[in-house]
């Protein structure tokens, strides 16, 4: 069954062309004006903002009574399995203590399983990110699911220190592939006006996740084999998002991107001949954007982890917190971060990527100091507020920037490399603290220099705020086109099922 079809204004057509994306260049006039542009499209300006009425930009719920229960479906089955790998690589962090004395080494060993989920991430994307977009996000979403049930009851089980990192390790290969083919899942038929509040809330799975395991971290604690416990409880709840994703088909973005190979496969009379043309033109068009999305996901990684792994030692260790009270601080922070990804994704639609980023990174630098030197409930939201906000617009920011055909690939492989890079935060945390003996010092320092780094190259990156996500992302767009609703579509190719009603609309 087709989507229902609505035509194009020239308004919209106008919109879509200015986010068609060509291979750079490098003459002077262009780099000047590209410098000038980083500094104009910070603000979205008057007229653009009139389009909108304040409560809809105060309300960061608006756009989402449009959904459909389609749309809602699918965003839900990438939040929740995005959730879910949150919790689980939050049990370590939570049980760094734990796990030293039972496999009897030091903290700072334990760092090394962070380390090597981190490192090994990379693998499972480009593996998972590249078996979704080719054949689609219902495979790899099950085989993921079912790799990360059986390595986490594994990890329940190891008693020497050199399991524990063997397990480790594949778990970061199995964690990989969830975030790219989850946030093409949850994002890729969204509407356009709900995409920036999608976005926030997809995103704020991460701190959900993390809230969750310190919650069940606290029932757990009661039981003899804490950590064990909660690594086996985290393996029997993807069995509910396995069914879930059993009786779903694929998204119509997907299935449109489907068409458009099959149509050019059939043209060139083989599909890895259409797999090769559409690869070298992606990088052609793409590969400076690419090379951007490392760079900038390397400094979000370190901000993340630098601000988190470790938070809940500090609290232990440093300032002496009990278990009530270090559980508490950890509820505010996260909840600080779930608020700040709902209000600040919102406010993206309407002012900018870039511009939220970069006030949200601000935000959550002035509390650096409150928040490592003097903790509290309110420091910690605050600070996480502004850290959790600013990641908040990620996800749609990397489905803009991302080549449609390799959209699963590319966002999960420049996400994961971003963590790749970021792998040794905690570690590098943990080393710095032998020689400054405080650990609150520690963070702050190297909180405050990833976020003198990432501001920068935000606001150097480019921005396609309201880009289409589909395969029709860089067809020029005529105004007498039929497209699917809620997408922006193409004068070229339409999907073979939807040609005939097409044809009887324009007739």
């Amino acid at each position: 069954m087709s989507e229902p079809l609505q035509p194009v204004t020239t308004e919209t057509a106008d919109e879509h062309n200015q986010h068609i994306v060509s291979p750079p260049t490098f003459t002077s006039k262009a780099i000047k004006e590209y410098i000038k542009t980083r500094f104009t499209s910070l603000w979205v300006g008057k007229e653009a903002l009139n389009k909108y009425p304040w409560y809809e930009i105060c309300n960061p719920f608006h756009p989402l009574m449009g959904l459909t229960a389609h749309q809602w479906n699918f965003f839900f089955l990438g939040f929740w399995g995005w959730t879910w790998d949150a919790f689980d690589f939050f049990i370590t962090s939570l049980n760094v203590t734990n796990i030293a004395e039972d496999l009897q080494v030091s903290t700072k060993d334990v760092t090394w399983g962070i380390t090597l989920v981190l490192m090994f991430r990379t693998v499972g994307a480009a593996i998972f990110g590249a078996i979704g977009d080719n054949f689609g996000r219902k495979l790899p979403y099950i085989l993921n699911m079912i790799l990360l049930m059986s390595i986490q009851i594994g990890t329940g089980f190891v008693t020497t220190y050199s399991q524990f990192l063997g397990v480790r390790a594949l778990f970061g290969i199995a964690m990989g592939g969830i975030y790219g083919n989850c946030s093409a899942e949850a994002l890729g038929d969204a509407p356009r006006k709900a995409r920036g509040i999608l976005s926030g809330i997809f995103q704020s799975g991460w701190p959900t996740g993390y809230l969750l395991a310190v919650c069940f971290q606290r029932a757990f604690e009661m039981t003899e084999k804490t950590w064990q416990n909660m690594f086996f409880f985290s393996a029997g709840v993807p069995v509910i998002f396995i069914i879930w994703r059993l009786f779903n088909s694929e998204t119509y973005v997907y299935q449109r991107q489907k068409a458009r190979f099959h149509e050019g496969a059939i043209q060139k009379e083989s599909k890895i001949a259409e797999f090769r043309h559409q690869a070298s033109k992606a990088m052609r068009t793409y590969w400076l954007i690419i090379i951007y999305l490392v760079l900038m996901m390397s400094g979000f990684n370190f901000s993340s982890h630098g601000s988190q792994d470790l938070y809940p030692t500090m609290l232990t260790s440093e300032y002496e917190y009990g278990r009530d009270r270090a559980a508490v601080v950890n509820v505010c922070a996260n909840l600080g971060g779930i608020f700040g990804s709902i209000i600040i994704s919102h406010l993206s639609t309407y002012f900018g990527r870039r511009t939220l980023i970069i006030c949200a990174n601000t935000f959550g630098g002035a509390f650096l100091y409150l928040w490592a030197f003097k903790p509290t409930w309110i420091t910690a939201f605050l600070m996480q507020f502004g850290t959790q906000g600013a990641w908040s617009v990620v996800p749609i920011h990397l489905n803009e920037l991302a080549p449609p055909q390799f959209r699963s690939f590319v966002v999960g492989v420049s996400y994961q490399l971003g963590n790749l890079i970021s792998s040794a935060s905690a570690t590098i945390e943990a080393t710095m603290n032998e020689t400054l003996h405080d650990l609150g010092k520690t963070m702050a320092i190297f909180e405050g220099a990833v976020l003198c780094y990432l501001i920068p190259i935000v606001f150097i990156g480019p921005e396609h705020k309201g880009a289409e996500l589909g395969v029709e992302r860089d067809d020029r767009m005529c105004d007498n086109d039929f497209v699917p609703e809620d997408r922006k579509g193409s004068d070229v190719e339409m999907v073979p099922e939807i040609v005939e009603d097409v044809k009887q609309e324009k007739a």
